[in-house]
């Protein structure tokens, strides 16, 4: 039995995660926490196997909590999984002591895979990230230039206009014809490949970038 502990401050994400890996008769989910600190508040209490720990949190952010897990839980396995496919941002948890890295957008099937490679003490890095560091290392060309906008999607960009020209995530929805949810997911995936904290903060970057019109 592979005992998981999620640890992630969207309780949404969460749950969808705890309903896949029930399913599973080898995995029970033992714990779940918003950030890094309720984790090791925890974890005296819960022992478990792997920890499915997110990148960007409050109070204690993936990249210290895995530095701290390594020396004070060394037993416990770290999945980081992320939106960010930055390959320095990867590098440095890995580096850290993270066993794996997996992006959110990967599916339920790799996830499980993901969760047993490590529980058996193997190394693993999700599929779209292996082939992308693959075609690298054989076509031999240097990485290319950061895009504009820090690798924001068309639609990112565009909703991260519509927030800086102070439109409320309702009306950016009713724009685009869409969900206020679909326009919640997006702002999360540009706070995380922008790293800012808060929209003021994300605002603030963008026009110092020369991102906005």
């Amino acid at each position: 039995m592979i005992r998981l502990f999620l640890v992630d401050d969207h309780a949404v994400l969460r749950y969808g995660l705890r309903a896949l890996f029930q399913q599973e008769a080898s995995m029970q989910v033992v714990g779940e926490a918003d950030n890094g600190i309720q984790l090791l508040a925890q974890l005296p209490t819960t022992p478990c196997d792997v920890v499915l720990l997110d990148l960007h949190m409050p109070e204690l952010d993936g990249l210290a909590t895995t530095q701290r897990l390594r020396v004070e839980f060394p037993d416990v396995k770290t999945l980081v999984l992320s939106m960010v496919d930055n390959e320095r941002a990867i590098g440095q948890v890995l580096a850290a002591g993270a066993s794996g890295y997996i992006l959110k957008n990967a599916s339920h099937d790799e996830m499980l895979v993901g969760v047993r490679a490590v529980a058996a003490g193997r190394r693993f890095l999700c599929s779209e990230l292996g082939l992308s560091v693959l075609d690298k290392f054989l076509v031999g060309v240097p990485e290319p230039p950061a895009k504009p906008m820090s690798g924001l999607s068309a639609r990112e960009q565009e909703i991260l206009q519509l927030v800086a020209d102070g439109l409320t995530t309702a009306q950016i929805a009713e724009k685009f014809f869409s969900s206020p949810r679909t326009v919640e997911t997006h702002r999360q995936s540009i706070m995380e490949k922008t790293g800012a904290k808060n929209t003021a903060a994300l605002v603030k970057a963008a026009v110092s970038q020369g991102w906005l019109t």
